[in-house]
């Protein structure tokens, strides 16, 4: 029989990170198995804190093939979340940078701690 779990624990609220990377930027792998690497992110997850980044943390998935879904079975290497704390934004000059931010007009940009130069586009 499955444990009750205490009403304080039921409905906890998933607290999601302020995230500095966002989709489309590149971005350089500073820990881990591909360290030194560099890729486009794909997905930010910021409930979990990990981003999707193209080519970067492969893993090899077993899969049943399944006729009626079209899916051919076997071993296909697809790319594994990698924690935010494990990459840092490249600038355009290749440079890997912490983000900051600052107010220009009416909203906010990011901005490289190396060379200040502006991460979004326009």
């Amino acid at each position: 029989m499955a444990r009750r779990i205490p009403p304080r624990h039921q409905n906890k609220p998933k607290v999601r990170l302020k995230v500095k990377i966002k989709k489309e930027d590149t971005v350089k792998i500073i820990a881990g198995r591909d360290r030194g690497k560099t890729g486009r992110v794909l997905q930010v997850d910021a409930v979990k804190g990990k981003v999707l980044i193209e080519g970067m943390g492969l893993v090899k998935r077993h899969t049943r093939p399944n006729p009626q879904k079209q899916i051919k079975g076997g071993i296909a290497e697809r790319e594994s979340p990698i924690a935010i704390s494990n990459v840092m934004v490249m600038t355009a000059g290749g440079v890997a940078t912490r983000v900051g931010y600052r107010v220009e007009g009416n909203h906010t940009v990011r901005v490289a701690k190396k060379g200040g130069e502006t991460l979004d586009k326009k």
